[in-house]
């Protein structure tokens, strides 16, 4: 992660300082500015930090090789069938009715569009832009040699990665919250979101300036009330639940999947039963327009706090308000 301003520099020293409070500075670099800028040739880096447990992988080719796994394991997909209530024992599909021991709630951004769950999670959009392929040369004045995934300390989260047929794909908040939580096609592709995407990435690598953005795309991502993802079953009723993962679920859909296969199985010696997020309750949302406002607000605050930071350096008391809220 880069540090672009004097405010994210400082921010990332005191995250780097907690890991060390936490045992885990083995697993994080504090960088210089000159170090920073040998893995990231980005505009005003001015220090940064590195972990290498990290990785960039294709998730749509990790979902299709994932489903021909457990199909060849026997189990059976039914795509194309969009669940419409759940409750014990019966998942109600628009093409029927599924009835099992076990009912899994693992539906995310999309949670709400079920009967009662609406204040469950809150649907936020994340959207995506991705160049042409790069020639070598251009590389040459980008960095990311060895394929770093990498972003900076701003507020408003911005994310990308070198691919592996070397284009950048890239990535950010910033749609607008739907009142009652709606889920609306159109925000995967709101061409002014994926323009500013465009406009940043090309901020902070100008010789992209050269070259075209090829794709663009997006989906909702879930946020619980306490910004904790959580995991948990019901084995009275048998009913289950994983998600609220903020962004991360890639990686933290495939854990819960794994802890919930061992809460199902009753594998009460496993470690990940006993992880915090197992069973931990998160409070629903407000109701709206509560939960319009709020988000709303919210979003203006942090994108007004990035800009006032990048347009003086200091550190802006807005931005510490929404971290503190959000315990970021």
């Amino acid at each position: 992660m880069a540090a672009r301003t004097e405010s994210q520099a400082a921010r990332m020293k005191t995250a780097y300082q907690h890991e060390q409070a936490a045992g885990l500075a083995p697993n994080y670099e504090l960088l210089t500015a000159d170090q920073a800028q040998a893995r990231i040739k980005a505009t005003n880096v001015l220090a940064g930090t590195y972990t290498p447990h990290c990785a960039s992988i294709q998730p749509a080719r990790l979902v299709r090789n994932l489903a021909r796994q457990v199909v060849s394991s026997g189990v059976r997909l039914f795509e194309n069938s969009p669940a419409t209530s759940i409750e014990p024992g019966i998942v109600r599909t628009s093409r029927g009715c599924v009835r099992a021991r076990y009912v899994l709630r693992c539906t995310e951004g999309y949670t709400p569009n079920i009967p009662g769950q609406h204040r469950t999670l809150l649907p936020v959009y994340s959207l995506i832009v991705a160049t042409e392929p790069l020639p070598s040369q251009t590389w040459d004045d980008i960095g990311l040699d060895g394929r770093p995934t990498f972003a900076d300390g701003r507020h408003l989260v911005i994310y990308g990665q070198r691919t592996a047929d070397d284009r950048i794909a890239f990535g950010g908040r910033g749609a607008p919250y739907r009142f009652g939580s709606r889920l609306d096609p159109a925000s995967e592709t709101n061409s002014a979101i994926h323009h500013g995407l465009r406009r940043t990435l090309r901020e902070m690598f100008p010789v992209l300036s050269n070259y075209r953005f090829t794709h663009a795309w997006g989906g909702a991502l879930g946020i619980a009330r306490d910004w904790w993802a959580s995991v948990g079953l019901d084995r009275t009723s048998g009913m289950g639940w994983c998600g609220g993962y903020v962004g991360d679920g890639v990686t933290t859909a495939n854990l819960g999947g794994r802890t919930l296969a061992a809460l199902i199985t009753g594998a009460t010696d496993d470690p990940l039963v006993h992880v915090p997020w197992v069973d931990h309750p998160s409070r629903p949302w407000e109701m709206e327009p509560a939960r319009w406002i709020a988000t709303s607000v919210g979003m203006k605050v942090v994108s007004s706090a990035d800009r006032v930071e990048s347009e003086t350096g200091k550190t802006s008391l807005r931005g510490r308000l929404m971290g503190s809220l959000t315990g970021h």
